[in-house]
C-alpha cells in the first residue's frame, strides 16, 4: 500500500565549508542570481543572456571561438559530447592515462568506437610529452589527441601548449579536460591551438554543479561537419545544439534549458570578470602558497611535484597511522568541513584538498589548517 503521507518535510542542508575536489562553496551572490523569477528558454531576455554567457565564457576560455556554450548538464556530458562529436568508429585516438578522468577519456574512445594508443604515465605525474611523440611516430594517421590539463584525482598538471603543438605537428587534433583548472589556472584556448575543451560549473567557477561549459574551434568544426557516420547521442550532437545555441533570434527548441542554474553561471562568469583572470589565477596561487606551508608545516607531504602541482588542487599523503576515513569524517562531524579522499589506485593513501573559486580564501586556508591540525593530534 503507497504511503500517502510519508512525514517528509522541506530539505535543511548542513552549512558546510567545502575543500574538497568539488564542488566548491557558492557564493551568496550567485545563489541570489539562481533565486530570481524563472523565464522561458526561448525568451527575447533569456537569449539575450546566453549571448553574455558566451562572451563571458570566451573570455574564461581566452578564445575568439564562436562555438563556446554550457551543456546543459555535468562536465562528464561536456566530456561525452567532445568524444561523440569528434571521434567516428575506426579513428587512431590517442589518449593519455595519468589518473581517474584520463581512464574515463579512455572509456569515452572505446564507446565511440574509436582505437585508442593508451600513453600512461604514473599518477601524480603530469603527462609525459616524449612518451606522446613517441606515439604519434609509431601511429601515423592518428586523428585525436585526448588529455587532462588538471587531473583532479591527483593535483598533477600537464604542459597542454606542448601537447598540442604535437597533435597540430601529426595532423591531429586535440581534446582537453580542464574541468578542475578553468578559472584557477591559466587556460589558454587560442595561444595554445587548443581545438575542444570541457570543464565544470562546480569548481573554481564556484557556481552550483550541473553545466559544462565546452568550446571547440574551427577546426573541430569542420571534423564534425565532415563526420561519415551520425553521431551516438541525440542530445549531445553538436549539429542539433547548434541550433539552439546560434545567434539570438535564430534559435530553434533543442531542449528546455536549465534557466535558473544558467543565472547562477552567469552571475559566477561576471564575477570571474571582474576579479579579472590574472587576479584570479594570482588569488588561487597565493592561498595554496599558504595552505602547503602550514600542511608541510605539519610533517604532511605532497603527492605531486611542486613544478607540475596545480594550486587548486592539493594532494597529500594521508599521514602513517592516520585512519583516513575516520579523520575525514571527525573533520565533517566536529568542523563542517569536507575534504576530499582518494580515488583508484590512491583510495585511502590520499587526501584532495580544494582551494577552488569562493573557497580559496585566507579563512578558509586558516580554518582547514586548524581543523586538520586538531583532527591529527587526537
Amino acid at each position: 500500500m503507497l504511503v500517502t503521507n510519508p512525514g517528509i518535510e522541506s530539505f535543511i542542508p548542513p552549512q558546510r565549508v567545502l575543500m574538497g575536489p568539488g564542488p566548491s562553496d557558492v557564493p551568496q551572490r550567485i545563489l541570489d542570481a539562481m533565486h530570481r523569477p524563472t523565464i522561458g528558454h526561448l525568451d527575447p531576455s533569456f537569449q539575450e543572456m546566453m549571448e553574455e554567457i558566451k562572451v563571458l565564457m570566451r573570455y574564461a576560455y581566452q578564445t575568439e571561438n564562436p562555438l563556446t556554450f554550457p551543456v546543459s548538464a555535468p562536465g562528464s556530458a561536456g566530456m561525452e559530447m567532445c568524444f561523440v562529436n569528434l571521434v567516428e568508429p575506426g579513428d587512431k585516438v590517442i589518449v593519455c592515462v595519468n589518473g581517474v578522468f584520463g581512464g574515463r577519456m579512455l572509456e569515452n574512445v572505446k564507446r565511440t568506437g574509436g582505437v585508442p594508443v593508451v600513453v600512461e604515465d604514473d599518477w601524480g605525474t603530469p603527462v609525459t610529452v616524449a612518451k606522446v611523440e613517441q606515439a604519434f611516430t609509431d601511429n601515423p594517421g592518428a586523428k585525436v589527441l585526448a588529455f587532462v590539463h588538471a587531473e583532479t584525482s591527483t593535483g598533477a598538471q600537464s604542459d597542454a601548449q606542448s601537447l598540442a603543438a604535437l597533435a597540430h605537428k601529426h595532423g591531429a587534433i586535440t581534446i582537453m579536460d580542464c574541468v578542475t583548472s578553468l578559472g584557477g589556472t591559466p587556460v589558454l584556448i587560442d595561444e595554445w591551438g587548443i581545438d575542444s575543451a570541457y570543464s565544470g560549473s562546480q569548481k573554481c567557477l564556484s557556481c552550483t554543479p550541473g553545466l559544462s561549459p565546452v568550446t571547440f574551434s574551427e577546426r573541430a568544426i569542420d571534423k564534425v561537419k565532415a563526420r561519415k557516420t551520425p553521431v551516438q547521442s541525440w542530445f549531445l550532437d553538436l549539429n542539433l545544439v547548434l541550433g539552439y545555441w546560434q545567434s539570438a533570434g535564430k534559435r530553434t527548441y533543442h531542449h528546455t534549458a536549465p534557466i535558473n542554474p544558467l543565472y547562477g553561471l552567469h552571475e559566477a562568469l561576471v564575477i570571474l570578470a571582474e576579479e579579472g583572470l590574472e587576479n584570479a589565477w594570482a588569488r588561487h596561487r597565493s592561498m595554496h602558497e599558504q595552505l602547503r606551508n602550514g600542511l608541510e608545516g605539519m610533517g604532511m607531504k605532497f603527492v605531486v611535484e611542486e613544478s607540475a602541482r596545480l594550486p587548486q588542487l592539493n594532494s597529500v599523503w594521508v599521514p602513517e597511522g592516520v585512519d583516513d576515513a575516520a579523520a575525514r569524517a571527525k573533520l565533517l562531524a566536529e568542523f563542517n568541513l569536507e575534504i576530499g579522499a582518494g580515488l583508484g589506485a590512491l583510495a585511502g593513501k590520499v587526501w584532495r584538498i580544494g582551494l577552488m573559486g569562493y573557497s580559496a580564501k585566507q579563512e578558509n586556508v586558516d580554518f582547514c589548517l586548524k581543523a586538520v591540525r586538531s583532527v591529527l593530534h587526537k
